[in-house]
C-alpha cells in the first residue's frame, strides 16, 4: 500500500466512509450503461446473479438485448407513422386557421375527433397498449 493509499485508509477509518473493491466502481459503471441501453433493474438482478455464481447467462443477455431491439424497433415505426399523422393534422389545422374570421374558434382540438383525424391518438394508444402487452409477455 503506497503512502497516499494509507491515508485514505486511516481518514476512511476514522470518518466511517465504506471502503469498496475496485471491481465495484467497474460493477457501477457495467449497471449503468446496461440501463442506459434498456436493460431492467430486475433483469440485471437475475444476469449478474448467475454471473456472480460463477454461470455465463450471455445468451439470456443475447436474447434480452434482441428483445430490446425489437421494442425500440416497434416504438420507431409507431412514431414514425404517429409523425405523419401529425403532419396530416397541422396541415388541416392551418387551413382550418386561414379561413376563418378573426376572432372566431377554430375548434382545432375538437377536429381530432372527427373521422378524418380520429385515429390519430387512438391508434398511437393502441398500439403502445399492444407492444406494452408484448413486453409484459416475453418478460413473464
Amino acid at each position: 500500500m503506497n503512502a497516499r493509499e494509507c491515508y485514505l485508509a486511516r481518514f476512511a477509518k476514522a470518518n466511517d466512509y465504506r471502503q469498496y473493491p475496485a471491481t465495484a466502481l467497474q460493477r457501477v459503471r457495467l449497471i449503468r450503461r446496461a440501463l442506459a441501453v434498456g436493460f431492467t433493474l430486475d433483469e440485471l438482478a437475475s444476469v449478474l446473479s448467475v454471473r456472480d455464481r460463477g454461470g455465463a447467462p450471455c445468451m439470456e443477455v443475447r436474447a434480452l438485448a434482441a428483445a430490446k431491439l425489437s421494442d425500440i424497433e416497434t416504438r420507431l415505426r409507431e412514431m414514425s407513422e404517429l409523425r405523419k399523422e401529425m403532419q396530416a393534422v397541422l396541415k388541416d389545422w392551418d387551413a382550418r386557421l386561414e379561413h376563418r374570421a378573426p376572432g372566431e374558434r377554430a375548434h382545432l382540438l375538437e377536429s381530432l375527433n372527427a373521422s378524418r383525424n380520429g385515429g390519430l391518438g387512438n391508434r398511437r394508444r393502441g398500439s403502445v397498449n399492444l407492444a406494452k402487452k408484448k413486453r409484459e409477455k416475453k418478460s413473464k
